[in-house]
Order: structure tokens, then sequence, then C-alpha cells
């Protein structure tokens, strides 16, 4: 008897919890980008936008917050209301190399993620007047000209210069890295012929097709909309990283409606014309969701924080 008087307690408190929710979500939901309007959690967002109203019946109304590389709407999640109604995006590596670089505002503990959706992979890529036809060739050159091979980037601490200390260990190479500000000026200096390669993202491969192309890809498969490049695992070097995005709420946020809005990502990420719209754009689709995220962010804090030791950007 008192096991099933518990019982009942228990289904009380948790009934109108859930009831709460049960039509969530019955008003437009605020979507806090956390950087400036153009970039790519820009674009996938509004990716989403259309997805989300034609499976959900509400709008995702699309902010933002920037500054300080993400770190001034990450900052500020917390204070936001935690009713379901306030989501913001989220960045690897930046959300745990930040906070080991300076007092930023937040700590990688204090983002509750409820879904990581994609990432841009990295990717090493070249004009297509290069003479680097291949990942060896490139390998070679650095190898016979150290520090000499310089790649550009975008800036210091992000998936592309963490992607290059990696591979310079895994090569047993060593290049020279350049960090611009945004991946814009970075592949303007590879058109411009002012650096020998660019620590770029597919999507550098697929928006200037017609300029460059790349040697590998950092991905386990090959991308689908590049089946003729190949990844640094075929290679023979097990690098799979890029930018990774995702979803989070404040901390205040019901577990139960932190499930829901999980489940609603993944439906959108499941339907095949989102997947297309993502690939088109070089991107690759990731399912993380709220039960796998801590774990995720775990795994991810060890590979990150390793590689920002190596090349200190971190003590």
């Amino acid at each position: 008897m008192k096991i099933m008087k518990l019982a009942a307690i228990t289904m009380a408190a948790i009934l109108p919890v859930t009831s709460a929710f049960a039509g969530f979500p019955e008003k437009p939901v605020n979507y806090v980008i956390p950087f400036g309007p153009g970039g790519e959690s820009d674009i996938t967002a509004r990716h989403q936008q259309s997805f989300f109203k034609g499976k959900f019946g509400q709008d995702l109304v699309i902010s933002y917050k920037p500054g300080g590389g993400g770190a001034v709407g990450w900052s500020q999640l917390n204070r936001m209301k935690g009713d379901g109604y306030n989501i913001m995006g989220i960045n690897l590596p930046h959300i745990i190399v930040k906070p080991k670089q300076k007092n930023v505002g937040f700590k990688t503990e204090d983002i509750s993620g409820v879904y990581m959706f994609h990432y841009t992979p990295d990717a090493i890529v070249v004009n297509k007047d290069s003479p680097f036809k291949s990942l060896q060739d490139l390998i070679d050159h650095a190898k016979k000209n150290p520090k000499k091979t310089i790649f550009s980037g975008s800036g210091k601490g992000t998936a592309n210069h963490l992607a290059q200390v990696r591979f310079d260990k895994m090569a047993d190479i060593k290049t020279t890295y350049v960090a611009f500000k945004g991946t814009g000026k970075a592949v303007a200096a590879l058109l411009g012929s002012q650096v020998s390669a660019e620590w770029g993202y597919t999507s550098v491969g697929a928006k200037h097709s017609d300029k460059v192309r790349m040697l590998a890809v950092a991905m386990e498969k090959r991308h689908p909309k590049f089946p003729d490049v190949p990844t640094f695992k075929e290679l023979g070097y097990n690098l799979v990283s890029g930018a990774y995005r995702g979803i989070a709420v404040p901390k205040s946020t019901p577990e139960a409606i932190r499930t829901k809005l999980s489940t609603m990502i993944q439906e959108i990420n499941a339907d095949p014309e989102f997947q297309k719209k993502m690939e088109n754009d070089g991107m690759a689709m990731l399912n993380v969701d709220a039960s796998e995220y801590d774990a995720f962010i775990k795994k991810m804090t060890g590979i990150y924080l390793d590689a920002a030791r190596e090349g200190g950007i971190i003590k």
C-alpha cells in the first residue's frame, strides 16, 4: 500500500508538468543566434525555420546577439526564461575552448544542450591551379619545407586551428597557421594566393567550387556532395572534426520540455528535404539528442583541450 501511495504521489507530481507542455509550442519560439547574420549558424537556423513552421505550426523567430565569438550570448543564456520559448544556438569547439582561454562569463557546464544537429567538416582547401594535387603532395612539401607551408584559417582556437594542430602531429609535419577574422577573410587570402592552402570547411568547397578544390575532408565517410574527395581516415589519418552546431536552453527549462524540443529538432533532422538543403551547402548531418549530449561534450572536451594545449592556445 505504501508503495502504491508513493507511486500515486509521484505520478501526481509528474502529470501537471507533462500536461502543461502537451500542446507545446503554442506560440512562436525565440531562436537566438550568438553571432551576426549571414554566417553558417544563421544559414542553418534559416533552413530549420521553414521546417519548424511546417511541422509544428509555429514560427521560429530568429534574432542575433553577437560579440566575443559567441560568448556574449552564451553568458546571458541562463538569464532567459526557461519556458521552452527561448532557445539559443551553440557551437563547438567555442563553448569548450573559450572558457579555458579567459573569463568569458560562462563555463562549458553552464550550457544545457538539447540537440547537436550538424557539423561543417574541416577540409584542406587549395586553389584550382595549386601544385598540390593530393594530400600527400602537401605533406611531402611540408616535410621538406618546415613551417613554410602556410594555411589561412578562421580564427584562433577554432575548429580550423585545432584541426591544423592535430593534423600536423598526425602527419609529423610543421606548418604555419594564420588566423583570420572569419571564414570569408580566410577564403579571400587563399583565392588571393597569399597562403599555400586553407584549413577551411566543406562549405568553402560548396560555395567556391569553380575556384578551389579540397584535398581531404574530416569525416567518417565521404561527403555526399563531394564523392570524389577522400576523407582523412581513408588516407590513414584519424581526423574527424569541424564546427559542430546545436541548440541549448536556459538551465531552468523543465526536463519535459527539453525532451520535447530534442524530439522536435530530431524530426526536422530526419526530413530528407532538410538533409538535402544542408548537404548542398556542404554541411554534414549529426544526431546527438538531449540524453546523449553530456557524453558527447565530455568526449569532445578531451579532444579539443588536448589540441588547444598542444597548439599553445591554452595552458
